[in-house]
């Protein structure tokens, strides 16, 4: 909750900085990670080898299908009451899912298009092969960089490195320099803060300045202008690209990669994996609302039904059902 909120409060400051619809912008950043499990991409992973054979799961995916399908708010259908340019912005906000021969791009490449965007598509066409609306674009890269600033925050906090670790990336090497240089007694968890704070300041700046010099050769011009752009509008500058993926290779490799980060996963992994195999073996243990969506389905959409039941929980809940059926739960510290 507390990355989505950073998104959609940085996703609303591009947005008014490039003239785009910030309302918009904040409805796609809201709902970007709609579709993320228990522990995250940790619980993706676990859930993802449950369903290799019947389709696997994909967090993107999952957001499709909650506001389509899942949510059931409206006499007249199933999903939410979504305009199209919010659809094709949750389905392509890292840039296009096909090629113009149907083959898979981006994080698809070599990868089957999950079947929940192939089906809709089918049903309403969210023009798989281009580019979504710069709105989506403007998520996209609050997305990353939410992220990053977050995940800096949460390793430093976690003592899996320090600021003069940090340094190593040359780009935070620069700033935190700048801090010490402004203040040289200053302690480390204001230290800390104004370092978050600047990451973000410099980052939405250089975004607006390269977005800036990109749109201002669409101006007049239909937004579809923009979709069958070849290269998206809302971006990093070079520096900034290069520092994105700097930032990116430290945390894998300092934080990411982490002996103790390591084992808590594979905790994480076993947690999602027990459920879905014990709800798989025995549905009773399933609240009666999903039981009856259950019987109704074939074996094959069961499993997406115990899916759809786990890919909806919070960490703390399913941790509590695993201590509810399994006599012992991992330890998640």
């Amino acid at each position: 909750m507390t990355h989505t909120i950073e998104v959609a409060q940085i996703s609303r400051s591009l947005a008014r900085a490039l003239g785009l619809d910030e309302d918009l912008a904040e409805a796609l950043a809201l709902a970007h990670d709609l579709g993320h499990t228990p522990f995250g991409h940790t619980g993706e992973d676990a859930l993802n080898a449950c369903m290799s054979d019947h389709g696997g799961f994909d967090h993107n995916a999952q957001t499709l299908r909650i506001v389509t399908h899942l949510e059931k708010r409206y006499p007249e259908f199933d999903g939410l009451n979504l305009c199209w340019e919010t659809l094709e912005g949750l389905v392509k906000h890292n840039g296009p899912l096909l090629d113009t021969e149907g083959r898979g791009i981006g994080s698809y490449a070599g990868r089957l298009i999950p079947r929940e965007f192939l089906s809709y598509d089918a049903l309403q066409s969210l023009r798989l092969t281009d580019f979504a609306g710069p709105e989506a674009q403007v998520a996209a890269l609050s997305d990353d960089i939410a992220y990053n600033t977050h995940d800096i925050d949460d390793g430093l906090r976690a003592g899996f490195f320090c600021l003069e670790d940090l340094k190593s990336v040359p780009f935070l090497a620069v700033i935190i320099d700048e801090i010490f240089d402004h203040w040289p007694d200053l302690e480390t968890s204001r230290a800390i803060h104004e370092l978050g704070r600047r990451l973000i300041t410099r980052f939405v700046e250089g975004v607006i300045k390269e977005s800036h010099g990109r749109l201002i050769h669409f101006s007049g011009q239909d937004v579809e202008k923009i979709r069958l752009s070849r290269q998206a509008v809302v971006a990093f500058p070079e520096e900034l690209g290069r520092a994105d993926r700097d930032i990116k290779a430290f945390l894998f490799a300092n934080m990411y990669r982490q002996k103790d980060v390591a084992r808590i996963r594979g905790r994480a992994e076993q947690v999602v994996t027990d459920l879905f195999y014990r709800f798989i073996d025995d549905h009773s243990l399933l609240p009666d609302e999903w039981r009856r969506t259950i019987a109704a389905r074939s074996q094959d959409d069961a499993r997406r039904v115990i899916a759809d039941y786990i890919a909806g929980m919070t960490d703390r809940f399913a941790l509590n059902e695993h201590k509810r059926l399994f006599d012992v739960t991992p330890e998640l510290r």
